[in-house]
């Protein structure tokens, strides 16, 4: 039973037809690649799948569920987390309070307990939130870092930090959105073994967008090829390599 289904996605932005009739269907557990041309569409596919912007035509099927019409928020709390092309930390915040937000969707206390009191019931769960937040940064090398601003890790880290935020809501889904980008080859190395870790102890499945055909080749079992909003093929990544219309759409020389 597959975990993600996308069926006939359509998203129209006044005359431009932005994506077209999109199929797509994501098995538990898989690491699918999802490239293209800049401007194919696929940013505005992770957009529909995460409720940021509503299809125009077509259906969303997470674990049996239509998720179409839902809120960013109502997405993140049924199991699909994402990251940005663009790093979207919280850079004057410390690494710890950017893991601890994507935490608090869970917390037990309600508004009234937090901005009065802050005692009881509230400090009972900020301590054990404090706690978890550690432990996880533990996990992706960052604890050492926890008490530093964001704005001041280096690149890579960074771009881990914002995979650690992501992971904290508790996703069964990760789409990430150009993971590697701006990332020199020793950042990548480490961000490939990152997302091989990260999939294999939290049993996660993965969609990812990426440029870097060095990743995508070396760690995804499938590939989709978007091209002018429209899926143009679909295979392992020696079928992509091979095939003539992904090469001329995008590919050319990259595959060899």
């Amino acid at each position: 039973m597959a975990l993600l289904q996308v069926e006939k996605l359509t998203k129209v932005f006044g005359g431009l037809r932005a994506v077209s009739n999109v199929e797509m269907k994501i098995e538990p557990g898989e690491l699918v690649g999802l490239i293209g041309p800049n401007g194919a569409g696929k940013t505005t596919i992770f957009n529909l799948l995460t409720g940021v912007i509503p299809p125009s035509e077509g259906q969303i099927v997470f674990n049996q569920k239509s998720i179409v019409g839902l809120k960013p928020y109502n997405v993140t709390d049924i199991g699909i987390a994402r990251t940005f092309q663009n790093i979207r930390l919280f850079k004057t915040l410390s690494v710890l309070d950017n893991v601890r937000i994507a935490y608090h969707h869970r917390v037990k206390y309600n508004l009234f307990e937090s901005m009065l009191f802050r005692f009881g019931r509230f400090r009972t769960e900020e301590a054990k939130l404090t706690e978890e937040a550690l432990n996880f940064l533990d996990i992706f090398g960052l604890k050492n870092l926890s008490g530093e601003s964001a704005q001041n890790l280096p690149y890579g880290m960074q771009r881990r930090l914002e995979i650690a935020r992501a992971m904290a809501t508790g996703p069964s889904l990760l789409l990430l959105d150009e993971p590697a980008a701006g990332m020199n080859p020793q950042e990548t190395k480490e961000l490939m073994e990152l997302i091989d870790f990260i999939r294999k102890k939290f049993k996660l499945t993965i969609l990812l967008i990426e440029h870097d055909m060095s990743l995508v080749m070396g760690i995804c079992e499938r590939i989709y090829v978007l091209d002018y909003g429209q899926l143009i093929a679909e295979g392992t990544p020696a079928e992509i390599k091979a095939n003539p219309r992904v090469i001329e759409a995008y590919l050319g020389e990259e595959a060899s």
